[in-house]
């Protein structure tokens, strides 16, 4: 007779209520961008954007020294759950030991990623946080500081991108054993690893609006055979989650290449920018994996008692299973209305 400890059926609602709280808070976490841009020999066009929720946005904004001038004020809008502001300004030395500051980071729980470009071809990528809120430009940013910076990126990715950890956790119950879950998420982890290559290296280029509505697709159909498992079916994607986990990868890769082309690479470090952004992807999804595994095993270390009758001859993952595929599938599912609703009114 199986039982199932309260901890048991209790412990996916948790995960999920974290997962979701996580992403309440997911808009203000979103890394600020400030991209320097030299357009001549004194002359810079700066481009600002920070978090914004409709016509609220996060209290940050960009302070050069006063060896920098300003040639034209900033101009600001809207969009895409973004402010973003440009304008021009001149320096006499190419910005060399320039201050750059973000005012107000240090009372928020954001990052803001710099990334300078000279005409040429030097480049300077930083990364500003909390308790770091200014840098000094330098000629050329080295390559320990591009990869801790993009590894960094990769990591708070996958960790604030909701979609995709609800899809990893649908292709964890959906696997029987640890073999194949190997498999599963290796041909997870190949396919987006070779579209997010692709895009960023400019051979495939998709708008990204209708490529989240297929990935919110991608985990309502999962969460559904999830529910053919727990009823004894057999399907193709029961029997072989890897094609899925390969066929969906690489949709969610090109998903993880809009972030990334978004901010840009520095064009000196490509190889090195994209390798590591996908071994921060990797590290945060096995983090991922690896704590829910902790958090299944010490349930299973409570005490069982006897819930309902179901669970008499019903498997503890079976138990939890079910309910998880409706919440995980119901969140998709109006995650995919919302996104198909936007892409017709675009």
């Amino acid at each position: 007779m199986n039982r199932l400890s309260p901890l048991h059926v209790t412990l996916i609602f948790a995960v999920l209520s974290l997962l979701l709280a996580f992403q309440a808070k997911s808009h203000e976490l979103r890394p600020a961008y400030l991209k320097i841009e030299q357009t001549a020999e004194e002359s810079f066009s700066v481009a600002w954007r920070v978090p914004a929720r409709g016509d609220l946005r996060l209290s940050l904004n960009v302070k050069f020294d006063k060896s920098v001038s300003p040639v034209t004020p900033p101009r600001g809008a809207f969009a895409s759950s973004f402010y973003t502001e440009t304008w021009q300004i001149s320096h006499s030395d190419s910005l060399a030991d320039v201050r750059v500051t973000i005012d107000g980071l240090q009372q928020t729980m954001t990052d803001a990623l710099v990334h300078i470009q000279w005409l040429d071809g030097r480049e300077q990528v930083a990364r500003l946080m909390p308790d770091q809120t200014t840098l000094v430009v330098e000629t050329r940013g080295s390559g320990s500081q591009i990869a801790a910076t993009y590894f960094t990126l990769g990591v708070e990715h996958i960790l604030l991108g909701i979609d995709h950890l609800l899809f990893v956790l649908a292709l964890v119950l959906l696997v029987s054993g640890l073999r194949q879950l190997v498999w599963t998420i290796t041909a997870f982890t190949l396919a987006h690893s070779l579209t997010l290559a692709a895009a960023v290296l400019g051979w495939v280029s998709v708008p990204q609006a209708p490529v989240e509505a297929i990935i919110a697709l991608s985990i309502v159909f999962v969460a559904s055979e999830i529910l053919h498992k727990v009823r004894g079916r057999s399907t193709l994607a029961i029997r072989k989650p890897w094609l899925v986990a390969f066929g969906f990868g690489l949709l969610h890769g090109l998903g993880f290449a809009g972030a990334l082309t978004e901010i840009g690479v520095p064009q000196h470090a490509i190889p090195l920018s994209l390798a590591l952004f996908n071994i921060g992807v990797e590290a945060g999804q096995l983090a991922f994996i690896t704590t829910l595994a902790a958090l299944w095993w010490l349930a299973r270390q409570v005490p069982p008692v006897k819930l309902w009758e179901a669970s008499q001859s019903a498997s503890a993952t079976a138990v939890v299973a079910w309910p998880t595929s409706y919440l995980v599938g119901g969140l998709a599912a109006w995650w995919l209305l919302d996104r198909s609703l936007s892409l017709v009114l675009l």
